[in-house]
């Protein structure tokens, strides 16, 4: 039990990544089918969400490097980035090979509107649960037999 508890508190703690930011991801009215947590049985179009503004985090959205591709047990993974004082609440809807890759406006809100300047930081990332980011589960169909 205790090892349990010591492995799960160290999966929590935040490590330092790194954060870009892309302005495709700021874009409220781009479909899903875009990023590679589009459809399938991971995808957010089957949690019922069809656009980037439809995310409950919108503009904190963007790709991280737990995302492999299409299909990935990871989409939809919530994180809380952290950066100088200030944090935001992101999901992950696409693949980046280094870090997170997110919107302008989110890196912006992270850096006190300096995104352009910086280009990239090092910040403070911790995985929460999805719930954290107000995402909700899969659509599910029930079948009546009668």
């Amino acid at each position: 039990m205790k090892f349990t508890a010591a492995l799960l508190s160290i999966a929590a703690l935040a490590t330092a990544t790194t954060v870009s930011y892309d302005e495709g991801y700021d874009d409220a009215a781009r479909s899903l089918t875009a990023v590679s947590c589009s459809d399938g049985n991971t995808g957010l179009i089957t949690k019922g969400y069809s656009t980037q503004g439809s995310i409950p985090t919108f503009p904190n959205i963007g790709g991280s490097w737990e995302i492999a591709g299409w299909g990935s047990p990871q989409c939809g993974a919530c994180y809380t980035v952290s950066y100088q004082g200030r944090s935001i609440n992101v999901v992950g809807i696409d693949r980046s090979g280094d870090g997170l890759n997110l919107s302008k406006a989110a890196l912006n809100t992270l850096t006190g509107g300096r995104a352009v300047e910086v280009g990239r930081i090092d910040a403070q990332v911790t995985r929460v649960d999805s719930g954290v980011c107000g995402l909700r589960a899969s659509k599910r169909s029930i079948e009546f037999m009668g």
